[in-house]
């Protein structure tokens, strides 16, 4: 059986790992400016400065992309939580501190674009946007005292949770632009997943050196991270509604947290296939892996489901236009 590090002897061990990719971040990611990505052309005032307040029909956007950009932006409007838990997890010493400084610099670019683009194109009811932005933030995010208690290392439960949730919001992102009908949206959603993906990269090179310091602790917090996933936004206003619009028109839905953002991840860390575990990581190994034949199995059933209902709504618009 290995010896668990505790989150101050990971810290020390990963520090000059964490260097390494700040600095491949720094490298390869790209500044780009919110305002070269809004149609300003399109804004006009509102009531209060002389002009006409939202109404629905102001909107192109469908049902579907509306839900997918307000929770698109309100999760990126809880930084203010995401930053606590980062500082908490990492620490805000050498590299780790400059890391989350750089990430929540980059995530704020995110949610200041997200709302010039609806604010501009009156896309959404921006009235009741800013109220769920106050109760999202008001509300927070935070591992639940039952997720804490499932795992020793805060730290190893916190890099392994953002390498899929990063990749998770990355294609989100991605088909809420394809889902749009707006070129200019596309182009704004495509340039915030290319940030996700980077900042995964940087999450999931550390999760995986810390499988190689501590491969049996660094497993059970990948484990415990994949079989109780939940993403950022749970919580927030109309999350479930909005949720369930996404995974019906394939913004986000089981399939792709298994195919594009689990099993990739999965594979990269070579899970399946390392052989420096001990007995007793070999045996929650076995366990995350009925996990996966389970998940599997749902995401079967989700789809049959899905197909039959979306035929169903098919029909019924069919007899209402005949």
């Amino acid at each position: 059986m290995q010896k668990a590090l505790t989150d101050t002897a990971l810290h020390q061990e990963l520090e000059p790992i964490a260097e390494l990719n700040v600095n491949r971040h720094l490298a390869t990611t790209k500044d780009w400016y919110p305002h070269d990505y809004v149609p300003w052309d399109r804004g006009g005032n509102f009531a209060a400065t002389g002009g006409v307040d939202w109404s629905p029909e102001q909107s192109q956007l469908g049902e579907v992309a509306k839900a997918a950009m307000i929770t698109n932006l309100l999760t990126e409007d809880n930084l203010p939580s995401y930053h606590r838990e980062a500082a908490d997890s990492f620490s805000m010493d050498g590299a780790w501190g400059a890391w989350v400084g750089r990430w929540t610099a980059e995530e704020n670019r995110h949610g200041i674009a997200l709302r010039d683009y609806l604010v501009v194109t009156r896309g959404v009811d921006l009235v009741e946007l800013e109220q769920s932005r106050v109760e999202h933030v008001t509300n927070g995010f935070a591992a639940t005292a039952e997720e804490l208690e499932k795992h020793d290392s805060a730290f190893l439960m916190s890099i392994a949770y953002v390498t899929f949730q990063e990749l998770a919001t990355r294609v989100s992102h991605r088909n809420t632009g394809k889902i749009c009908g707006d070129p200019i949206a596309d182009r704004l959603l495509q340039r915030i997943a290319a940030d996700e993906n980077l900042h995964m990269i940087f999450y999931r090179n550390m999760c995986g050196a810390a499988l190689d310091l501590s491969p049996d602790q660094a497993l059970d917090g990948v484990a415990a991270v994949v079989e109780n996933f939940r993403m950022p936004g749970q919580g927030m206003p109309n999350f479930r509604r909005n949720g369930v619009l996404m995974a019906k028109h394939g913004i986000y839905d089981l399939r792709q947290h298994m195919d594009e953002v689990v099993m990739p991840v999965l594979r990269k860390w070579r899970i399946f296939e390392r052989n420096d575990f001990s007995a007793r990581g070999e045996a929650r190994r076995d366990q995350l892996a009925t996990y996966l034949n389970e998940l599997a199995a749902n995401v079967v059933r989700f789809e049959e489901q899905r197909d039959k209902l979306l035929a169903r709504e098919a029909m019924k618009r069919e007899r209402q236009v005949s």
